[in-house]
């Protein structure tokens, strides 16, 4: 005797429903991850070039790189700019909500730091 193998209607409608939400999820926070680890680049290089500037300096200098990759979610003005020893660290930090539908959305919590240098 056969028996018979396979899925379901009922499984496979199922598994389809939560393979699109999965899909649809990640369309939506795909994004918001690539600008931040594009965000993440540019605080980077914007620490290298910060050895021996001043604040204001450095706040340019991040605007520039922010210009080239057309980064809007933060600006210089977000960025929090200290010293540790002889390292400038340049920290950021942001939200973002991202409308998933009706009333549901996800909040995404992103911050990062990069020093002028590593030899401490």
């Amino acid at each position: 005797m056969k028996y018979q193998r396979g899925v379901t209607l009922s499984g496979l409608i199922v598994w389809g429903v939560i393979i699109a939400l999965v899909a649809i999820l990640g369309i939506k926070v795909a994004p918001e991850v690539i600008d931040f680890y594009k965000i993440k680049k540019v605080v980077a290089s914007t620490a290298i070039n910060a050895e021996g500037k001043t604040v204001a300096e450095i706040r340019r200098i991040f605007e520039r790189y922010a210009d080239v990759d057309s980064i809007t979610t933060i600006t210089s003005a977000d960025l929090d700019i200290s010293k540790e020893g002889s390292a400038v660290v340049v920290a950021f930090a942001y939200e973002t909500r991202i409308p998933l539908f009706f009333n549901v959305s996800l909040l995404l919590d992103f911050q990062g730091a990069s020093r002028s240098h590593r030899n401490e």
